[in-house]
């Protein structure tokens, strides 16, 4: 029987009416920047920050980032009026933070109309999609604020466009990656015994804004090895302690490191020169001390051109629900979305 050419066409219609409905839903399940799920913004009130933007983007395994950036986030824009936008390392499938997805983190785009970046990622290999965000923004020398594992934030192969950036890079000028060009360092090895000694620090530097109103500061961090460019300005020295107690004593068998420091990076020839404030602590349990939130704090402030509106007694209060987790890789809380971070 011959069919009828109405019903045929109606079929075709059809058909290809629902091949591009599974093709719209499928673009959701695997982005869904366009709705705005995949990030979480804290919009400033009131504040010396009023009117500048700040996008923290996180994305590490072990020191949870996903944890110490919204709240970090929080801190600055309910107390201080800037208005902060956090990303996150995203299943493309579920939507949900995942740290251990090395290649996703939406929302970069954000960056185009940021005031300062706080970057607190562990080798990273970022589609060129979403890296272009990041090179886009060093290359208008704009501010920084680099967090414990950002000294290696990416690990690209060397046949990648991005190698340059990465913590290994062998790039005429860029050796060393992002890490060493930018922020001053890049990854060469744990100076304190990871998991046994925490960080307790001296001052390097008394005058200087992101200081003030800082006094010693510990965290159960360790402190990394690193030897910053003749650029820097070293701040805080990191010693070593016997223990992962606040009380534990200094271990006086290794030297203090630079801990956290201040330089200034330039990537396009006679382009902008961009502040950089770079610190080997940030892990989520570290936002419990008063003083490193402080030494945070402070920095947003230097680095967006607000110094002098630095005062020693910036509140600098903890949300009453921050409950971080220990650092550890697989100790990330699963099944969590941005919403959730909120």
């Amino acid at each position: 029987m011959i069919e009828n050419k109405s019903i045929k066409r109606f079929r075709l219609v059809w058909m290809a009416g629902f091949c591009l409905f599974l093709l719209h839903s499928s673009c959701l399940a695997q982005n869904r920047v366009a709705s705005g799920k995949l990030w979480v913004t804290f919009k400033g009130e009131k504040g010396p920050g009023k009117g500048r933007h700040i996008v923290l983007i996180s994305g590490d395994e072990e020191y949870r980032s996903e944890e110490a950036l919204p709240e970090l986030g929080r801190l600055l824009s309910e107390e201080h009026g800037f208005d902060c936008t956090v990303l996150f390392a995203i299943d493309r499938e579920s939507g949900a933070i995942n740290p251990t997805v090395t290649d996703h983190i939406p929302g970069l785009h954000l960056l185009e109309n940021a005031d300062m970046m706080v970057l607190f990622t562990r080798f990273r290999n970022l589609p060129a999609e979403e890296m272009v965000y990041i090179e886009n923004y060093i290359i208008q020398g704009k501010p920084i604020l680099g967090l414990r594992t950002a000294t290696h934030a990416f690990n690209y192969p060397e046949e990648s466009t991005y190698f340059k950036f990465s913590y290994n890079s062998k790039v005429p000028g860029w050796e060393g990656g992002f890490g060493k060009r930018i922020l001053g360092e890049t990854w060469i090895s744990h100076h304190g015994e990871h998991g046994e000694e925490g960080t307790l620090t001296v001052k390097a530097k008394v005058d200087h804004p992101i200081l003030k109103g800082v006094d010693t500061i510990w965290v159960p961090t360790d402190v990394y090895s690193v030897n910053p460019p003749a650029n820097a300005t070293v701040l805080l020295l990191g010693q070593p302690t016997q223990g992962m107690e606040a009380s534990s004593p200094p271990n006086l068998e290794k030297s203090p490191m630079p801990v956290a420091w201040t330089k200034s990076y330039q990537v396009a020839a006679g382009g902008k020169v961009g502040k950089v404030f770079t610190t080997t602590m940030g892990s989520s349990v570290d936002l419990l001390d008063e003083n490193f939130r402080r030494v945070l704090v402070n920095a947003a402030f230097w680095a967006t051109g607000i110094e002098e509106q630095i005062e020693s007694n910036l509140s600098v209060s903890l949300d009453e629900n921050y409950h971080p987790t220990m650092f550890g890789f697989g100790t990330y809380i699963k099944n969590l979305t941005p919403k959730d971070k909120k």
